[in-house]
């Protein structure tokens, strides 16, 4: 007996019939399966491009701790994966990340609010750093990234927060205003935690690669 092949469309149907896939809320199937595909796909879409911005700097530390002790602004964490567009681990990758102070400087003399990670071996990068302030010429808060990884392309992108005032509370309407963010995948929801003396937010962004 030849053995029988499911479409990706069968087993999730029988996810939802087994009670193996189910909605938070009343959804009817056909929404519940396209909601899953459709994030499915976007899961390996590669993390699009944005400029690479003036205020680069080689030779970053290699340390995810960039807030110290007394610096303004709320405490944040920012992390996640490198992955390809298959969904696996990206092996060999750094991550230059760099971003303005609370006040919305850049350190072009040293490497305050600069790094270059190298993910564990999970894949995973985390930094420890504080929320960027705003600056006339980028009103939108955001944090630089650089990725290389052996044979694939080259990414340079950028991180935006969906609690930005630039959105006005609503960053499907407004990503676009004044030509600041081209992609709305690229502003990412905040976490906002308690912890001991003061509140601290945290992000997820991943990063997907392509093939070169």
């Amino acid at each position: 007996m030849k053995p029988q092949h499911f479409s990706r469309r069968e087993i999730l149907e029988a996810c939802i019939v087994r009670g193996l896939l189910v909605a938070g809320m009343p959804m009817s199937q056909s929404r519940l399966l396209a909601l899953w595909q459709r994030t499915e796909n976007e899961a390996n879409r590669p993390t699009p491009a944005e400029v690479l911005g003036p205020f680069f700097k080689k030779g970053a530390p290699n340390s995810p701790v960039l807030r110290a002790p007394g610096d303004p602004g709320i405490p944040l964490r920012v992390g996640g994966k490198v992955l390809n567009t298959h969904g696996a681990l990206v092996a060999g990758a750094r991550v230059d990340v760099w971003h303005a102070d609370h006040h919305g400087k850049y350190d072009v003399q040293g490497y305050r609010y600069r790094a270059k990670l190298a993910p564990d071996e999970k894949g995973q990068y985390t930094v420890e750093t504080v929320m960027p302030g705003h600056y006339p010429d980028r009103p939108a808060q955001h944090i630089h990234y650089l990725i290389a990884a052996p044979g694939h392309k080259t990414l340079v992108t950028q991180l935006y927060f969906a609690t930005d005032p630039f959105f006005e509370g609503n960053p499907d309407k407004n990503y676009q205003k004044n030509s600041i963010v081209q992609n709305r995948e690229l502003i990412r929801p905040v976490m906002l935690y308690e912890s001991p003396g003061s509140p601290h937010a945290a992000v997820e962004f991943n990063i997907v690669l392509e093939a070169a």
